[in-house]
């Protein structure tokens, strides 16, 4: 939305950066069975812009399950429409850290 980017129609890295880690949270609270939160993202590179009206795409694969945390590789793609035709290209990836916590937010060990 025009709100989420700067004057020249490119949207905030910021923004970006939410997207991934909601769907890093996903997978990762789909793996624990449970809550979890973010403790760290780490690699993160920007390699283009997304601009207002494009599509973004945000996709994770588990690293890495420890015995609290899980690792997710988070890739963001943009699509574009030109002639007709789609555009997917690579704007962005991460890896996100995430815990698992209980119901009083403390960590806990990940569902086996």
């Amino acid at each position: 939305m025009p709100a989420d980017a700067n004057p020249n129609g490119d949207i905030f890295g910021g923004w970006v950066l939410s997207q991934m880690d909601v769907a890093g949270g996903l997978a990762a609270a789909k793996r624990a069975r449970g809550r979890v939160v973010t403790v760290g993202i780490e690699a993160m590179t920007f390699v283009g812009p997304v601009a207002v009206g494009d599509v973004l795409c945000c996709y994770g694969d588990i690293e890495r399950v420890g015995t609290t945390s899980i690792t997710v590789a988070i890739e963001a793609w943009k699509i574009r429409w030109f002639d007709r035709r789609e555009e997917r290209v690579l704007v962005t990836e991460g890896r996100f850290t995430y815990v698992a916590i209980d119901d009083d937010g403390r960590k806990r060990a990940v569902d086996a």
